[in-house]
């Protein structure tokens, strides 16, 4: 209250000041006190009926008037008879009325906090990343993520979780592990620092495929789908939605291996040809190498001949140093 009767002391202050200066004498007090009074009467509206609702109240009524104006001038033609000035009054009142309660009824929730949230969701949808039940399952995304190459806000519709709480009930042992390793994935990314995981509930009836849903609802949301199904990559991004790949990331990270390049493998198993041996690279790289059949469970030195890139990753294919010496050797014979 105190601060009220300081702040309309002021008011009268000032309009003293300016009777003086202005040869009006104690005029000005009245001014002044009139001025203090109506600021003193709006901070009172404000304080009641709030502020989003006056803005609300104050757009609304523009509005309306817009409207009001835009609809009269094609029409003043026709009333040409009558008197405009009346037809135009009728047309102020009924528009900016109008106006004015729906922008009271909207104002209602026009506050700073909201502005402030609904801007942060936007641009938290602008980062937001749909993940593919593939990739949970996987788990690698959990070390990316970690690794600070993945950030911003997951969102896990809620037919990816039925999807994975299906496989973890399944009788089969197998899937039932996936599954459920799939559950303990996403509470690891929950607990990531740069990563918000979001639940949300929409969904599709019309569309049965689980794919045909994340596209759609990556669609909806303006988010990018992280996979690691070639085929859903496929069809995402030909509906115009983008894809991140972990087995592209994954392909991208491996090291490069040029022909001639020696190499130390340990033989694994046959190859397709009937004296192919095949090997693995630490990272899973499958290296198909000639005349090693019988080499099998042996490691062994090789030569790279040639690598051949592909959708489902990176192939290479050797051969056995000794026979590439001797090949050398029968060569600068002849």
């Amino acid at each position: 209250m105190l601060h009220r009767v300081i702040f309309f002391l002021v008011f009268v202050a000032g309009g003293y000041i300016i009777g003086l200066r202005e040869g009006i004498n104690f005029l000005g007090i009245f001014w002044g006190a009139g001025v203090g009074t109506i600021a003193l009467i709006l901070e009172y509206v404000l304080t009641m009926v709030g502020f989003g609702t006056v803005v609300g109240g104050l757009i609304g009524l523009s509005v309306g008037l817009l409207f009001a104006k835009l609809i009269y001038l094609p029409l003043k033609s026709i009333f040409t008879s009558m008197d405009g000035t009346y037809i135009a009054v009728m047309f102020n009142s009924v528009f900016g009325y109008s106006g004015l309660l729906l922008g009271l009824r909207a104002g209602k929730d026009f506050t700073l906090t909201n502005i402030v949230n609904a801007f942060r969701s936007r641009v938290e949808e602008g980062h937001a990343k749909v993940i593919d039940t593939s990739v949970i399952i996987d788990g690698r995304i959990v070390d990316v993520c970690e690794a600070g190459f993945i950030e911003g806000t997951f969102i896990i519709p809620q037919f990816i979780l039925q999807e994975l709480q299906h496989i973890a009930d399944s009788t089969d042992s197998l899937r039932r592990a996936r599954g459920r390793r799939g559950l303990d994935i996403l509470h690891k990314i929950q607990k990531i620092n740069n990563i918000t995981v979001k639940i949300v509930d929409e969904d599709f009836p019309k569309i049965k495929e689980v794919d045909a849903k994340l596209v759609a609802l990556s669609r909806v949301m303006g988010a990018k789908i992280i996979t690691n199904d070639f085929n859903l990559n496929k069809v995402a991004e030909l509906q115009g939605v983008t894809v991140l790949n972990l087995n592209e990331l994954a392909n991208a990270l491996k090291p490069v291996v040029l022909p001639g390049e020696k190499m130390n493998i340990f033989i694994a198993k046959e190859g397709k040809e009937s004296s192919q041996g095949v090997g693995y690279l630490d990272d899973g790289t499958m290296v198909v190498v000639d005349n090693a059949k019988k080499k099998i469970n042996q490691q062994m030195d090789v030569i790279v001949t040639s690598v051949l890139q592909t959708t489902a990753g990176r192939m290479i294919f050797a051969k056995l140093k000794d026979d590439a010496d001797r090949e050398e050797l029968k060569m600068a014979r002849h």
